[in-house]
């Protein structure tokens, strides 16, 4: 995912069709599931489909004369990295990174200690 950054509306609409079904749709499956939601020219579907594959989001597969698009990575990757992109554009990580950890809930604490746990004790065995 190079260059990985804030999706548009419709885009992030597109992307969330596609992480939900979980399997590789066609222009014309992505449109269809849209339909409830707004109605758009099947055009405008492949072109910011097509836009989505060149920004390296999605990955494409040719069956017959269509593609059938995928994620290239999970939500939470993409996620991360939009995560990781925001730490890039401070001076300052290790503020960035105390501000973010005392916003967090309780929950969302616990997560992000039992992951850090989880790295140290894969590095404390070599890894």
């Amino acid at each position: 995912m190079d260059g990985v950054n804030r999706l548009g509306y419709l885009e992030r609409t597109v992307m969330n069709v596609l992480w939900e079904r979980g399997e590789p749709l066609t222009a014309r499956d992505v449109g269809r599931a849209l339909a409830g939601d707004r109605d758009l020219a099947h055009t405008t579907v492949m072109t910011v489909l097509d836009r989505l594959a060149k920004k390296g989001l999605l990955a494409r597969q040719r069956d017959g004369r269509a593609w059938r698009y995928r994620p290239a990575a999970s939500r939470e990757t993409y996620v991360a990295e939009l995560m990781l992109n925001a730490l890039d554009q401070t001076r300052d990580r290790d503020a960035a990174l105390a501000r973010f950890a005392r916003s967090v809930t309780g929950e969302e604490a616990r997560v992000l200690r039992s992951a850090l746990d989880e790295i140290e004790r894969g590095r404390g065995r070599g890894g």
